[in-house]
């Protein structure tokens, strides 16, 4: 995580943000390229087997995101169980992995924008038989009550992949980075195909994304203001952990009968 990949991401928003608020027919364009026009349909929805499928691969793109934050979260939850043992990985590590999907693909995308931006999706707008009016990227003022098109919810989590990405080996770091690139277009790519979403939600969902993971991962390990120790993560757990045992001793003795004598 480095000036160098902020650059980028924020050239990829000015790009893409200034081309499709002035040529928004761009975003219909690209969404018509998947829609059936003899079927009235995009070409995920319009075939049982496709959707058979595009649910499997949306499955299967969850448990990946499942399987890369596990190891923090066991982590986490190892220590307040097992307060005096070392977590299974790094204490900023795990902070790091289990805050930023929380923030970004959790309260971000799926709460701050996805419920209050109106922009319907493209199955819901008039141009591919829908009844909403398409809007562009940057108008929230569209009809979409809740859970809306901008932006990109799942591609979002896809794209979180820049977390685990930016704690690989250095040598192994680009060919992370390129992946979740890869994996959060490809998830972008097969929402679009079953019209849930326009290009511009699913360049602005991995834009964000990037976003909150970089600016954690400058807080967490390098700005030296906040940058914190493994330790001073493992620590409060630990407290927390032995907290919680000497609550559920009291609990135990309580509803076994036993009180505690007086000193």
């Amino acid at each position: 995580m480095n000036r160098t990949g902020l650059a980028i991401t924020l050239a990829v928003a000015v790009m893409v943000g200034v081309l499709f608020a002035v040529y928004p027919q761009f975003d219909l364009d690209l969404a018509g390229l998947f829609f059936d026009p003899a079927k009235h349909v995009f070409i995920v929805s319009g075939n049982p087997n496709d959707l058979s499928i595009w649910q499997s691969l949306r499955h299967l793109a969850e448990a990946l995101t499942t399987v890369l934050v596990a190891p923090a979260i066991v982590a986490i939850c190892g220590k307040l169980i097992l307060p005096h043992r070392r977590m299974l990985i790094g204490g900023r590590a795990a902070l790091f992995l289990v805050v930023t999907l929380a923030l970004g693909p959790g309260l971000v995308a799926n709460v701050l924008l996805k419920d209050h931006w109106g922009r319907p999706r493209p199955i819901d707008v008039v141009e591919f038989g829908g009844p909403d009016s398409f809007m562009p990227w940057w108008d929230p003022r569209g009809a979409c009550p809740t859970n809306c098109s901008f932006v990109a919810g799942e591609p979002s989590g896809a794209f979180w992949t820049f977390a685990p990405a930016a704690l690989a080996p250095l040598q192994w770091r680009v060919l992370a980075y390129g992946g979740a690139v890869a994996f959060g277009a490809a998830v972008g790519v097969l929402r679009m195909a079953a019209g849930g979403h326009f290009f511009t939600d699913v360049v602005f969902a991995g834009v964000s994304t990037y976003l909150l993971v970089w600016a954690m991962h400058w807080l967490i390990f390098r700005w030296r203001a906040t940058r914190i120790a493994d330790d001073a993560v493992e620590q409060p757990l630990a407290r927390a952990g032995e907290a919680m045992r000497r609550g559920l001793v009291r609990l135990g003795r309580l509803f076994g009968g036993q009180t505690d004598k007086p000193s």
